[in-house]
């Protein structure tokens, strides 16, 4: 099991490296002195990495704390990266209605020198459509 002492003590390389703690928990050293904690487990009969968070955001007990969170879910069934992209997915969605997509569209159209006649029509076009679809998230 590493230490806090050993983490210190590390030294990046040329090619990235792995140190390992217990239970599929390690550390990935890469060449620009980033240390990232990542959790290895199979699910399914396939390896899969979960990553954690790099030190100083991600300690070692918090690490570990991550990646027993991630053995219960395992043993539930639920596949931790799976989830987390489900999650993260599920946030972006809620994030973008209408009226964002409406607005990127516009400033995308206004960018690609579209003439001003254009620009009024689409907008006035949209106008009418957010008057239909208001604030619903996209699905």
């Amino acid at each position: 099991m590493l230490t806090v002492v050993q983490i210190r003590a590390l030294q990046p390389a040329p090619r990235p490296f792995k140190v390992f703690d217990s239970e599929g928990l390690y550390l990935l050293v890469q060449p620009s002195g980033a240390l990232l904690w990542r959790f290895r487990y199979r699910c399914c009969g396939i390896e899969r990495k979960l990553s954690l968070g790099g030190l100083p955001d991600v300690s070692l007990q918090q690490a570990r704390r991550a990646r027993d969170v991630a053995k219960a879910e395992l043993d539930e069934g639920i596949d931790p990266v799976e989830e987390k992209r489900q999650k993260r997915l599920q946030a972006d969605l809620a994030k973008t209605t209408f009226e964002v997509v409406a607005t990127e569209y516009i400033e995308k159209m206004e960018r690609e020198g579209r003439p001003a006649a254009t620009l009024k029509k689409a907008r006035w076009f949209l106008e009418l459509l957010a008057g239909i679809a208001g604030g619903r998230s996209r699905r």
